[in-house]
């Protein structure tokens, strides 16, 4: 199992070396573990984080539904937030996962959300 995570911190690290959030563009990290799924936007030059939220939210960890789904909702909540912040456009940084099932669900509800990649 440590194999499958350290090949996921190898790609994470190719990926990051071209991928850079700026104030006009923050990044969006994702986190994916067996059970939650996490996502914040952050802005890089500063170094602080502006948004974040998951599936451990308030809002969202009282929802039925599988895995994907909540995936969808953490992206939706993100993206209102975002909007709500003043932050309409982000780099997506899918962190060495796939996009596929649950990073894909939560970047699709983070466009319905209102932010632009």
């Amino acid at each position: 199992m440590a194999k499958k995570v350290d090949k996921r911190k190898k790609i994470h690290a190719k990926l990051r070396k071209n991928l850079v959030g700026t104030t006009e563009r923050p990044r969006v990290s994702v986190f994916r573990s067996n059970k939650e799924i996490y996502a914040q936007i952050i802005d890089d030059s500063k170094g602080h984080t502006l948004v974040s939220t998951s599936s451990t939210a308030k809002t969202i960890a009282g929802q039925k539904g599988n895995k994907i789904e909540i995936a969808k909702l953490v992206g939706v909540e993100l993206g209102k937030a975002a909007v709500a912040a003043g932050i309409e456009s982000v780099v997506f940084d899918r962190s060495g996962y796939i996009y596929h099932g649950r990073v894909k669900s939560l970047a699709e509800g983070a466009r319905e959300g209102g932010l632009k990649f």
